[in-house]
């Protein structure tokens, strides 16, 4: 089994101070668990360790009351939370201890958006860090490989993405039934426990139809005409998708809204892999008519995840005007703009011409094969 250190690990470390609640959000099954027993381990005073999941800390944590968690966390350093969206009033709760107990460090982690379940918000306010661990980037695995296991693991990842399971997993089969049993059975399932959410089979509609259409312009009102939910509902079911990281949109970059497409954006799957998954497409690239989005997605994606890691206030993009100018991804860090073209062949791309008269100080690269490993790992 490969142990991969996590680029969270050390900096989640360093933040764990009283007064403040570190938060964790992810995926299920994206390694959140591991990670926050690797900080355990390396803590040198006393720990709790929470499972929101558990009857028991259920009735622990519920009487939202100062002297109850005085009681609870009495000569503990660290209370650690595992699916702490599971506990009701958890953000109240969260504050109420980081307010009560000045030596106490909290780290928390969910499987969605703390304001997804209304469970962080205004409460936290000022008393967190928030940090988002991805499935495995590369900039994380590069540590163990070379240069060439980069190359020939590529094709895996872009067929299987980088959950944990299906770095450690040997085979195909082991790789494609953990996959589709986690769209099936986890992926979901903080969405569909939610009052009023209860048709699973049209979320996966959706799903689907973005799936065929990564990097694609989506059509909120055509999804809902061939899903059958009116175009509201289908912007919720979107909006509660991203706040469970399993896909996210890249808006319209525009500054001329006379010659930009502004009011636009395309959907990408935080993890290839799942997005295979939802539509059952495993075949090798060989056999493949959508290598070319895929790429995209996984360069993407990879970029998205090492900026985020870097801690880097970068805003991502695409870019088209009317007359079908295009760009794949822009980056706006702080007002400086960089663009870049993702091909999965090498091949000369020029920067369209009106991108290169609207914005003459902004950089331009074509990010293939042969570079993309700079572009998404630590130098």
């Amino acid at each position: 089994m490969k142990i991969i250190k996590r680029h969270l690990q050390d900096i989640i470390s360093d933040k764990l101070i009283p007064g403040k609640v570190c938060l964790l959000f992810g995926t299920r099954r994206v390694g959140k668990t591991f990670l926050i027993k690797e900080v355990e381990k390396e803590f040198s005073s006393k720990t709790l360790f929470l499972n929101g999941d558990d009857y028991t800390t259920l009735a622990m944590l519920e009487e939202r009351s100062a002297s109850n968690y005085r009681k609870i966390f009495e000569n503990i350093d660290l209370a650690i939370i595992d699916e702490a969206q599971n506990i009701p009033e958890i953000g109240f709760k969260l504050k109420l201890m980081v307010d009560e107990l000045p030596g106490l460090r909290i780290l928390a982690t969910g499987s969605s958006s703390f304001d997804l379940l209304n469970i962080s918000g205004e409460p936290l306010t000022g008393r967190s860090f928030n940090y988002h661990l991805y499935p495995f980037a590369q900039c994380e695995m590069s540590v163990l490989e070379n240069s060439l296991q980069t190359m020939e693991n590529l094709e895996e990842r872009l067929i299987f993405g980088s959950y944990p399971e299906t770095i450690n997993f040997q085979t195909t089969g082991e790789k494609k039934e953990f996959l589709l049993n986690l769209v099936q059975s986890y992926l979901l399932k903080d969405i569909l426990s939610l009052n009023g959410i209860r048709n699973s089979v049209k979320m996966h509609d959706i799903l689907k139809m973005l799936a065929f259409q990564v990097g694609k312009e989506v059509s909120v009102s055509e999804l809902g005409n061939k899903v059958g939910l009116s175009k509201n509902t289908v912007e919720k079911y979107m909006d509660l998708l991203s706040k469970v990281f399993i896909i996210y949109p890249l808006k319209a970059f525009c500054r001329n809204p006379r010659k930009e497409i502004a009011k636009s954006s395309k959907w990408y799957f935080t993890d290839t892999g799942v997005r295979n998954a939802v539509i059952s497409a495993f075949s090798p690239l060989n056999l493949r008519n959508d290598t070319g989005e895929l790429w995209e997605n996984y360069v993407i994606s990879e970029r998205i995840r090492f900026n985020a890691y870097r801690k880097k206030n970068i805003l991502h993009y695409f870019w088209r005007t009317y007359d079908m100018q295009e760009i794949d991804l822009i980056e706006d860090n702080e007002g400086k703009i960089a663009a870049y073209e993702i091909k999965w062949k090498e091949k000369t791309v020029r920067c369209p011409g009106f991108f290169n008269k609207a914005y003459p100080d902004a950089e331009f690269n074509v990010i293939n094969r042969n570079n993309y490993t700079e572009f998404i790992t630590f130098a």
